[in-house]
């Protein structure tokens, strides 16, 4: 009995601290995400100064949609997406037409592989 007691007391810890671990810090994705885009878009530092410029112009302004419980989950999605076409379209005002090609395909390749979880993961 105190064997299968102990077994089980040791399943649960190990399945604990594996759901633990996949708790994702959003800061943290959001920060390796633009690095992933610096990197395989060789921003050049001119670029990376402009592209973190933009990127601090618009985070309150995401925080504020996310935030206001005024809106519908339907409501605040629509204005992430106008943000995030304006957002893109600052972007673009430095970005070369190749790295504006690139990113589209990063965006899209993200797009298709978000389509792809299944949903709660």
């Amino acid at each position: 009995m105190k064997k299968l007691l102990l077994l089980l007391s040791v399943t649960a810890i190990i399945a604990t601290s594996a759901v633990a671990q996949e708790v994702k810090d959003p800061k943290k994705d959001k920060a390796e995400w633009e690095q992933k885009i610096k990197t395989e878009l060789q921003l050049t530092d001119e670029q990376t100064v402009k592209f973190d410029a933009v990127n601090k112009e618009f985070e309150p302004k995401f925080d504020a949609v996310a935030q206001d419980a005024n809106l519908s989950k339907e409501a605040q999605k629509e204005k992430k997406m106008a943000l995030k076409k304006e957002k893109d379209a600052k972007y673009f005002e430095f970005f070369t037409p190749e790295q504006q090609d690139k990113y589209k395909a990063i965006i899209e390749k993200k797009k298709k592989e978000m389509a792809e979880k299944p949903a709660g993961s």
